[in-house]
């Protein structure tokens, strides 16, 4: 009997093949120019870009990290300050934070979507006692469906704080704000931030990132900041104190080229989850109470998922988890610890049970593959495992 064929969590081979034949001739064009550190390439991605997202500007720099690094050192937040955000999302986001010196102020997360709860936010700003004075606020998309920016925009205006969306897992995502009309998510705030992570819907060939933001000023100091604080136009006059966080030549060549393709990409993440939900639902493990499924907050919007990540929650993750390890299907925990219980984090003087919706979360949830190139054949292996290990 033939082994069933493994079924990873991401087939980036996949992806390339299908395209190759659009990045090669691009790469070999930054070679033959030479011109590898900004340069027309990285222009041309950051007017793409920026028509896409309709923001009014976009500029390339070095990581997701760096964006959110590079936009809250332009909005001017450092020692003394406080910056609102959720407990459970990738390491960046507090640890940009907290490398300026600023104080992560966290508030608990929405059961149901894992984004910050503008109730919980609401709570937190009321307070008299917090360690530090609140100056801005970092709402994450997470696994690609945007946060509740209605309610959070109007708690932010209303305390006088910044907003830098953290957008690393959903670019192309549409936020259906609360009077009817859309908006891509990270143009909401005063800044978006972007990674280009190849593991990303809009991938590169190494790190990349973008900031987004309407203000003109704000763009220049950005730009200007992102090469060491330089003058636009003189050499060795430097503005700010900024730091190296460009965007390579070869990263922005390899994300125009994956550009077009972008929407059916997310398309098809959005047709593999409904798939998804239809065999769990037919497997009778919702019906026991073993896993639930992803939820949508905006079902009537279609694009206001873009499904970077299916997360499940599960019963016995650990077991689950070894079962589908020896069936080589891949998954992944996103995230094992909510960071207000990092070890790098304890001098913050948070501890278990300080914010228990995002430590359940932690605690049950589990990515599955649901990469575009998926097929109906892999979707139903990944189902029928997990029916069977729960059924054993």
């Amino acid at each position: 009997m033939t082994a069933a064929a493994p079924v990873p969590l991401l087939d980036l081979k996949a992806q390339f093949a299908a395209i190759k034949d659009e990045i090669m001739p691009r790469v070999a064009e930054v070679f033959e120019q030479q011109a590898f550190i900004l340069g027309p390439h990285v222009g041309r991605a950051e007017e793409e870009l920026a028509a896409y997202l309709g923001a009014p500007h976009a500029l390339g720099v070095s990581s997701g990290t760096d964006a959110l690094l590079l936009a809250l050192m332009a909005l001017g937040v450092g020692p003394g300050h406080g910056v609102v955000t959720t407990p459970f999302t990738f390491f960046a986001t507090v640890g940009s934070i907290v490398r300026l010196g600023a104080v992560p102020l966290f508030a608990d997360i929405d059961p149901d979507t894992y984004n910050l709860d503008p109730a919980k936010v609401a709570e937190l700003l009321a307070r008299q006692d917090l360690p530090a004075r609140p100056k801005a606020m970092i709402p994450v998309h997470l696994f690609g469906q945007p946060a509740e920016m209605g309610p959070l925009m109007e708690l932010a205006n209303k305390h006088g704080l910044m907003v830098v969306e953290d957008a690393a897992q959903a670019i192309g995502v549409i936020y259906p704000r609360p009077d009817g009309k859309t908006q891509k998510a990270g143009i909401i705030g005063d800044a978006g931030c972007f990674s280009f992570f190849p593991s990303k819907n809009l991938g590169g060939a190494g790190d990349g990132g973008l900031i987004t933001c309407r203000d003109d000023e704000l763009a220049e100091k950005l730009s200007s900041m992102r090469t060491h604080g330089s003058h636009p136009k003189e050499k060795y006059r430097h503005l700010y104190v900024g730091g190296n966080f460009r965007l390579d030549a070869l990263q922005a060549a390899v994300i125009s080229a994956k550009l077009p393709h972008l929407d059916s990409w997310s398309a098809a993440r959005r047709s593999n989850a409904a798939d998804y939900d239809r065999l769990f639902s037919e497997s009778g493990i919702l019906e026991r109470g073993q896993a639930s499924l992803p939820f949508r907050a905006w079902p009537e919007a279609a694009e206001s998922h873009v499904f970077n990540q299916y997360v499940i929650r599960v019963q016995d993750r650990a077991g689950l988890m070894r079962r589908l390890g020896e069936a080589k299907i891949g998954h992944a925990v996103y995230y094992p610890t909510p960071l207000h219980l990092a070890e790098c984090f304890a001098g913050l003087g948070h501890g278990p049970g300080a914010f228990p919706v995002a430590e359940k979360a932690a605690a049950e949830v589990l990515a599955l593959p649901i990469y575009p190139e998926l097929t109906m054949e892999q979707k139903e292996r990944v189902v029928g495992v997990i029916r069977d290990y729960y059924a054993s």
